[in-house]
């Protein structure tokens, strides 16, 4: 079963398109990073696979085919918005009683266990508590939900580096459980590699790369070798990025499935993710989808969060 499915699937805001022409197949079971600057279309994407909007063109379904928004997928699915969508003036208990009585699924013992575990006093007003402790109160939520795939819009922007680690743990600790599929959206590349076994890539509203990291990464690879020949080997070789150090660059190089031969006086290393990342980042007409690599279209809108408890 795939848990998301897209065929040509775009959006536009009046004159402005945030998404154009992504078509993507994301099989279940997975942990799945959406990386890609602000304004990318990473909110846009998401909206569109739980159905808070509608596609201008191209379709998504979602668990084997289910259509975004449709009321099988909204049972299976707990989504958590950008900002974290809490009601500061209910305690935590209330928020739970709350969002135990909007939906069809709900396990109270876990919810009420969970937070227990993470030392959050029930009779805490929401808004008292610390952006960690909102963090885990929200996938707390999602969780209890006992959704299938849980889809998060940068649920780490606002953590300081010791609540984004316990956050992803928590995180790895419920997928391990209950074997769910998991789509994150996220511009802190550091994080990805020790959590995401799959990555999306977007840039000004066009994917870049989408796959298993562990193929992703066996598909390139850095060839170290004399600046000056830098620009020579770029035109022979399906170069992404270069980077230059004094008289040594640096080349990215994509392999289309076979190891290209080293040029005389180089030296090839893999490459870890982050720098998979930010090379492609860095270079918004790249690609590594099949096919020739497509030049981005207009700057695409600013992501925007939307409220929604659960």
């Amino acid at each position: 079963m795939n848990a998301v499915e897209a065929a040509g699937l775009s959006k536009r805001f009046r004159r402005t398109w945030a998404l154009r022409d992504c078509t993507l197949t994301v099989p279940a079971g997975h942990v799945v990073a959406l990386v890609g600057p602000n304004g990318a279309g990473k909110t846009t994407l998401l909206n569109l696979m739980v159905g808070l909007t509608a596609p201008t063109t191209g379709s998504v379904t979602v668990l084997g085919g289910e259509q975004a928004g449709s009321a099988a997928a909204r049972s299976a699915i707990a989504f958590v918005a950008q900002d974290a969508p809490l009601y500061g003036n209910l305690s935590v208990a209330d928020t739970l009683h709350l969002a135990r009585n909007l939906n069809l699924r709900w396990d109270q013992r876990r919810a009420t266990g969970r937070l227990a575990e993470l030392g959050i006093p029930l009779n805490r007003k929401v808004g008292k508590l610390s952006g960690g402790q909102q963090a885990q109160l929200a996938l707390t939520l999602a969780v209890a939900r006992l959704p299938e795939l849980i889809i998060l819009d940068e649920p780490l922007a606002r953590l300081d580096p010791l609540a984004r680690h316990d956050f992803m743990a928590s995180l790895m600790a419920a997928v391990a459980e209950d074997g769910l599929s998991v789509l994150f959206s996220s511009h802190v590349v550091a994080e990805l590699e020790r959590v995401a076994d799959y990555l999306i890539v977007l840039s000004r509203g066009q994917m870049q790369m989408s796959g298993t990291v562990d193929d992703l990464i066996a598909g390139h690879c850095v060839l170290t070798g004399p600046a000056a020949e830098a620009d020579i080997y770029s035109e022979r070789l399906p170069v992404v990025h270069i980077r230059r150090a004094g008289v040594q660059a640096h080349l990215l190089v994509r392999m289309n499935g076979h190891a290209e031969p080293v040029p005389p006086g180089w030296t090839a290393h893999p490459v870890d993710l982050e720098e998979l990342v930010l090379a492609y980042l860095r270079e918004p007409g790249a690609s590594a989808l099949p096919g020739p690599a497509r030049l981005p279209g207009p700057a695409a809108q600013s992501d925007t969060g939307v409220a929604m408890l659960s």
